[in-house]
């Protein structure tokens, strides 16, 4: 079991003191019984071992081999060359050097892990797993900053969200250093939505607590707008679990203006349950709220006239209701257009 890194950082100075104070604002989760049995009902069971890094560059590892293999058809022994000793002590010590860390300046030999062609190969024998949560921050940053957002979704989903997983899981919360690297993550959106929130919503175990710390850095911070268009279109055509709804949530409520294929999307995800006799949990009725309260008047009178039938098969004491209010109460996007088609043939 990892130290627990939060309490015990006396090197964190007072402006990170000050900020943590401002950025840890989620609270405990509380949900009753009956909403817990309602999200277990669409929670994914299947106990797959996650991917590490160590599985991908083997992976990538015997994909270069059988490369090799293939091009060389007189059968010579091609093997892959190991990495040069004295590269792997270097590393080795700076494997030790991660372990500890609490504050300071990084080895050089670290820092120029991003350049290398090699990059997984290298960072795996300075073994990940036992970093310390304010060397994963530094790592994060030295890595946002130098690799491609394709090498960055990498690095994301292999290293920084299995360790942000275990953290959650192990103290119900987050270390303000891997808080800080979820935010730094935030710097490469198009790296942010693939290599952490999309695989969330796939793996379909995403349990609510890990969805609304991970969520709550979107909610504080400005992501761009085509970034959160195709972040949205791509969770609301995904199997449904608690998370999708999370994060559908928090990204409505940016009010962004969307694009009119963005909304029919939406919609098509929340009318997907119209035949569907599971219990929907609160969550998934409140980020139907939502939306309809901030694109009522984006919806065509069809995609009201559906989601009107949609209230009728799911339907919640409190807000089912609320919902239908603002439906009723609002004009429909082709409504719109005809007005202001008129309007331009009175003017001529």
């Amino acid at each position: 079991m990892r130290k627990n890194e939060s309490s015990d950082d006396s090197d964190v100075n007072d402006e990170q003191d000050n900020q943590y104070q401002d950025d840890i604002f989620y609270e405990d989760i509380k949900i009753d019984e009956e909403d817990e049995k309602a999200l277990e009902q669409f929670m994914n069971r299947n106990e797959s071992k996650r991917k590490t890094l160590a599985d991908y560059i083997q992976e990538k590892l015997r994909e270069k081999e059988a490369e090799i293999e293939t091009m060389f058809s007189d059968n010579a022994s091609v093997k892959m060359s190991d990495l040069d000793v004295k590269v792997v002590e270097l590393y080795r010590g700076v494997k030790v050097v991660l372990s500890q860390y609490r504050s300071g300046k990084l080895p050089k030999a670290f820092k120029i892990i991003p350049r290398l062609a090699n990059w997984e190969q290298v960072l795996e024998l300075t073994d990940p797993d036992g970093w310390t949560a304010a060397a994963m921050c530094q790592g994060t940053r030295i890595f946002v900053s130098n690799l491609k957002e394709k090498m960055a979704q990498r690095f994301f989903y292999l290293i920084l969200l299995p360790r942000l997983r275990d953290d959650i899981a192990e103290y119900k919360r987050l270390n303000f250093h891997l808080y800080q690297a979820l935010r730094k993550a935030l710097f490469k959106p198009g790296a942010f939505f693939k290599g952490i929130i999309l695989p969330l919503c796939e793996a379909g175990d995403c349990t609510l607590r890990e969805a609304v710390i991970i969520g709550s850095v979107m909610a504080k911070n400005h992501i761009p707008l085509l970034h959160s268009c195709a972040a949205m279109l791509k969770i609301a055509e995904m199997d449904y679990s608690g998370a999708n709804s999370v994060f559908l949530h928090i990204l409505i409520k940016k009010k962004y203006a969307l694009p009119y294929r963005v909304v029919d999307g939406i919609v098509y995800h929340f009318l997907k349950f119209s035949n569907d006799k599971r219990q929907l949990p609160v969550l998934w009725h409140q980020c139907l709220l939502v939306f309809v309260q901030n694109y009522k008047q984006d919806l065509s009178s069809e995609q009201k006239e559906a989601l009107m039938e949609l209230l009728r098969v799911q339907n919640h004491h409190q807000i089912t209701q609320e919902i239908r209010n603002e439906l009723l109460n609002s004009k429909c996007r082709d409504q719109e257009m005809n007005i202001d088609s008129n309007q331009s043939q009175d003017s001529n």
